[in-house]
């Protein structure tokens, strides 16, 4: 049992006999009758839960959470519970980044990006234990209007990763950031096909030969650029068999995702040789002169956009791989498609494959379509009782006000002439 007693100044204190039979204090100041009576009951159950190694009820680990450090400290010195982590959130996310030694240079860059974030909005000194849900709340609505909504969730995401971190250790209790969405969504308003005729065109506008290849690898090897770009090399190139190796950073953690082979494909066979025939003897890589990480190969795809004419279309590199995969689904079955281009089936649908005009046309011309006409313009009556509906030829028609008249024939498909 614990007592309370209050000395000639005013100030009250709790006594308590310990596990060890030594009486121990603990010290409230200037507080009530009735808030020392709610203290020592804690006590009493914290003191009985110490003794017989016994679990706490919600209640009181619900109470412990909420004190103070003040009376938190308290009960740590007299052995009533364990000293409160005190981490702070500017030293406990340095010492996590720089124990990332697992990771590529580009995640801790990304690592650091969210920090930069969490320090803006908390500041460097805010304890870890007193990010809330509430503030947690508060931190995604700022990323929401400091960036785009892919980049805010991406960045929530790292955010709730040192929390994460920081439960595991046993430093905090949850993860504030639990149950907010942090995984991308899709914007098909910026997905862009690029045209084959575009694609001609930018590929003439491109300044050299390693430029021509960068783009085709792109637009028609739907590799991701730089990174699967700048570790191509000679020997990955296998000539006779007509097929490439493609080293892949980005999906390397996965089993068997470190590499893929894909088709020599027509598009890309000319470029590839112009650089081999520009190679000096021995070189090992593909690319020689855009390897540098600090090259920012989407800014100068920008200016060749332009220079071709064209207007720059949103996430210009993604876009060259997006348009490619759509492509190729027209033609060969999915699972192919996604082995060639290293992603999987739920990944491509979400963020790769497109709807393009070419798709409408090609249903206007549906057979069944055909065979049971097109109606033309009026009321649904006029279609109805002995009046025959307009049924199409060989070539699709289409009713006018003037009557029937053929659609242009499609002298060329989408994606040219690749075997099935």
């Amino acid at each position: 049992m614990a007592s309370i007693s209050r000395q000639s100044s005013g100030r009250r204190c709790i006594q308590f006999v310990g596990g060890d039979r030594k009486r121990r204090t603990i010290r409230l100041g200037k507080a009530s009758q009735r808030t020392a009576e709610a203290i020592k009951f804690r006590v009493e159950l914290l003191n009985t839960a110490k003794i017989t190694g016994g679990g706490l009820d919600t209640d009181t680990a619900r109470w412990l959470a909420s004190l103070d450090d003040v009376l938190s400290d308290k009960l740590a010195a007299v052995g009533l519970i364990d000293k409160r982590n005190s981490a702070t959130l500017g030293a406990f996310t340095a010492e996590y980044v720089a124990k990332r030694t697992d990771v590529k240079p580009a995640t801790i860059k990304n690592l650091n990006q969210s920090r930069d974030d969490l320090l803006e909005f908390f500041g460097a000194d805010k304890v870890l234990r007193d990010v809330k849900p509430g503030n947690a709340d508060e931190f995604s609505l700022f990323l929401n209007e400091k960036y785009a909504l892919n980049t805010a969730r991406r960045r929530l995401g790292r955010a709730s990763q040192f929390f994460r971190a920081a439960v595991r250790l046993g430093l905090i209790d949850g993860n504030p950031f639990d149950g907010l969405k942090t995984s991308g969504v899709a914007n098909g308003d910026r997905f862009y096909f690029i045209t084959r005729e575009e694609a001609d065109k930018v590929l003439s506008a491109c300044p050299d030969a390693e430029w021509r290849l960068i783009f085709a690898l792109s637009r028609y090897g739907a590799l991701r650029c730089p990174s699967e770009h700048v570790l191509l090399t000679w020997g990955d190139v296998d000539w006779n068999r007509g097929r490439i190796t493609i080293h892949s950073p980005k999906t390397e953690h996965h089993p068997g995702g470190e590499s893929r082979i894909i088709p020599l494909f027509p598009e890309l066979l000319e470029p590839l040789q112009d650089c081999w025939e520009l190679a000096e003897p021995g070189t090992v890589h593909v690319l020689t002169r855009y390897r540098d990480g600090g090259v920012n190969l989407r800014t100068q795809l920008l200016r060749i956009i332009k220079r071709a004419g064209l207007q720059p279309w949103p996430k210009a590199f993604q876009n060259l791989r997006s348009t490619r995969e759509t492509e190729l689904c027209e033609t060969f079955p999915q699972h192919v498609v996604v082995k060639w281009c290293g992603n999987s089936q739920p990944v491509a649908a979400k963020h790769y494959l497109q709807v393009t005009d070419e798709h409408y046309e090609k249903a206007l011309q549906n057979p069944v379509q055909q065979a049971h006409g097109i109606p033309g313009k009026g009321s649904h009556a006029s279609t109805r009782g002995s009046q025959k509906p307009l049924v199409c030829e060989r070539l699709p028609q289409v009713a006018t006000a003037e009557g029937l008249t053929e659609c242009p024939r499609e002298d060329s498909n989408l994606h040219g002439d690749y075997p099935h």
